[in-house]
């Protein structure tokens, strides 16, 4: 598999947008989220998109222009952007920058987004705030897709709807980015593509019956995604599905009632400082005790100790940075597509 320098990647991903009308600010910033899900190792959700971004600037759906958030401030700790599709990597960061400075000043951020286009992988933006001892908070969902079902139902109506959360700590700070499904879209998508089953019975057939065949997803009628925590526990999934939809759409007041089209998402962004609160020195005593407890909790397979969550992705983006970014094969497929008859044609050489 070859190998891809991250700056090199994010470089040519500016240009792209760029060219295809995206400000300078909002094509560095969205290049940036993409490469940064590559280094974390969530490869359907990094530089894979940008072929689906391109199209949607060209198409109209989506925007490159800054100028298009509108932000409507409704206390020094709380806002409400409609962002107007311009591209989500570009809207969420402004909104974490803001819940940043609202934290810092006040203890917590938080900005209601919608009508964003596609935010990418949640866990690309946690490390910056994590760093600094903050604790960022995103949830979203995409008001205009359906493909997870509710607990004893068979006809979707809601997303996957992942949430990330970042706990800061001296010893090991933790990523979480989880869905609150048995697997996302592009997984399913990524499956079917490869013509490969899922590992386990994550999808529902029309009929109500358990299947790992994608295509059962794809039929007609159509299957769904299980909720986390599948057939005999998806009520909690479910139930944590519902909360995230409130907590995006509801809370924006743009949703599913709304029947919007096309690529977008509904975003919560909070941000917390643990020195308002119990302070920042006793949140990290907490949080590496707890790690250190967890770490040596025993181990079922000494092959397979505990791994906290974000701690192999944190690895792997030691590593990328270093030797570059193995891309799997569909990755650089959709690259190709993306680089097309843009000015990178004769100069890039994927491999």
């Amino acid at each position: 598999m070859t190998r891809y320098p991250a700056d090199q990647l994010t470089a040519w991903l500016v240009t792209l947008f760029e060219e295809n009308g995206a400000a300078r600010e909002v094509a560095e910033t969205t290049a940036r989220i993409l490469v940064e899900g590559d280094l974390l190792g969530h490869h359907t959700h990094g530089v894979k998109l940008a072929n689906g971004y391109l199209s949607d600037l060209k198409s109209g759906h989506a925007s490159g222009d800054p100028q298009h958030l509108v932000i409507e401030q409704g206390s020094p700790v709380a806002a409400l952007f409609d962002g107007n599709y311009v591209l989500g990597p570009y809207l969420v960061q402004r909104a974490l920058d803001q819940c940043r400075e609202a934290a810092k000043g006040y203890g917590i951020g938080i900005v209601s987004l919608k009508r964003s286009h596609h935010i990418a992988c949640l866990a690309s933006y946690l490390a910056p705030l994590v760093e600094d001892n903050l604790v960022p908070i995103i949830m979203t969902s995409d008001p205009a897709v359906a493909s997870v079902a509710p607990y004893g139902g068979t006809e979707r109506v809601y997303t996957p709807n992942p949430l990330a959360i970042g706990i800061p700590g001296r010893e090991q700070p933790i990523l979480i980015d989880v869905s609150m499904s048995t697997v996302t879209n592009g997984s399913v998508n990524k499956a079917r593509a490869a013509g490969q089953k899922l590992d386990h019975p994550a999808l529902l057939t029309a009929q109500g019956t358990p299947s790992n065949d994608p295509e059962a997803f794809f039929a007609a009628p159509g299957g769904s995604i299980l909720p986390l925590g599948g057939l005999e526990f998806g009520h909690k999934g479910f139930a944590l599905g519902l909360m995230v939809e409130a907590l995006t759409s509801a809370l924006s007041g743009f949703g599913r009632k709304d029947a919007p089209s096309g690529w977008g998402a509904s975003v919560m962004i909070m941000v917390i400082d643990p020195a308002r609160f119990g302070g920042t020195e006793a949140f990290l005593d907490e949080t590496d005790h707890l790690v250190r407890r967890c770490l040596n909790a025993g181990q079922i397979d000494p092959q397979q100790p505990v791994r906290l969550p974000g701690q192999s992705g944190l690895r792997r983006r030691a590593t990328y940075l270093k030797e570059g970014i193995p891309l799997p094969e569909d990755v650089v497929a959709e690259l190709h597509k993306a680089i097309g008859d843009s000015s990178l044609r004769d100069s890039v050489s994927l491999g």
